[in-house]
């Protein structure tokens, strides 16, 4: 019997992605997956799409999100992204705290957009600013449109120059707390996951067991970014802590002539088995 993988963080054009929700299925569809999970940054406008064409591709599709926050470590402030699985995404409390969301990051691209004309970056197609009631727009956005534009020669480069913490067009963005994007997730029905530790401090294990403590229900093991000493770290994590283990590509669609990473991470079918039983205990 052939084994059965899954992805688990997938990124559509309802946040920072190339690949509308549909074109999110039929790809995985191709690559012959058993699984995805929409996970947009701050958006659930995505689910709706993918779910009326899975069961036709042979899809399983489960409700997710990605939510940005930020934690304090040694008196500093650090950015941690927490997963969202199985979260009843039509909830009137979970739309209308991502309404607020979208509306600051879309404030928060028109001053990133003055801050690179300021910088005599003016670009002449505006237009991925555009729809806020249902698209979450970030620095990625910026950061393809100044390669498309060749004002850098890749998103690496538009992130170096500009984009990223202290250059010329950075703006922050609003953050709730890790702790808030833990109470959110439990009181929609989800189930927490610790997106890419790789980006994190990692090795805080205080940090750990505070989130562990209000709730944190997992830890992404597989990702893109992890390799196999850094997989095999935070298995140990996961059993130290009692968390599930969960996996994905952080997938954003093709772009330039880079193919869509969707499946490119081997994540079993039993991780979502997993995830099930934990969704049922909760």
């Amino acid at each position: 019997m052939n084994q059965k993988f899954i992805d688990m963080h997938i990124h559509t054009n309802c946040s920072d992605g190339t690949f509308s929700p549909r074109e999110v299925i039929e790809y995985a569809s191709r690559v012959k997956l058993s699984a995805i999970s929409i996970t947009d940054h701050d958006s659930i406008s995505g689910i709706d799409e993918a779910l009326d064409i899975a069961e036709k591709n042979n899809i399983e599709v489960i409700s997710g999100i990605e939510l940005s926050c930020q934690v304090e470590n040694d008196l500093q402030k650090n950015e941690m992204h927490i997963l969202g699985y199985f979260i009843d995404y039509k909830s009137e409390k979970l739309q209308k705290i991502l309404s607020i969301f979208r509306q600051s990051r879309y404030n928060r691209a028109l001053k990133i957009l003055t801050k690179l004309k300021e910088n005599n970056i003016v670009l002449k197609d505006e237009t991925f600013i555009k729809n806020i009631e249902s698209q979450s727009i970030g620095r990625l956005h910026f950061a393809k449109a100044l390669v498309k534009e060749c004002f850098v020669n890749s998103t690496q480069e538009a992130f170096q120059k500009y984009l990223s913490y202290d250059k010329p067009a950075y703006v922050s963005k609003h953050y709730m707390s890790a702790e808030q994007a833990i109470d959110l997730i439990l009181s929609v029905g989800g189930v927490s996951v610790m997106a890419h530790p790789y980006y994190m401090h990692y090795n805080d294990k205080n940090m750990f067991k505070k989130l562990v403590d209000r709730g944190l229900g997992g830890i992404e093991v597989w990702h893109i970014k992890h390799t196999d000493g850094l997989v095999k770290k935070f298995l140990e994590l996961a059993k130290e802590f009692n968390l599930i283990v969960t996996g994905g590509s952080d997938c954003h669609g093709p772009f330039r002539k880079e193919a869509p990473l969707i499946g490119r991470i081997k994540v079993p079918y039993c991780v979502l088995n997993n995830l099930k039983i934990v969704k049922r205990l909760n």
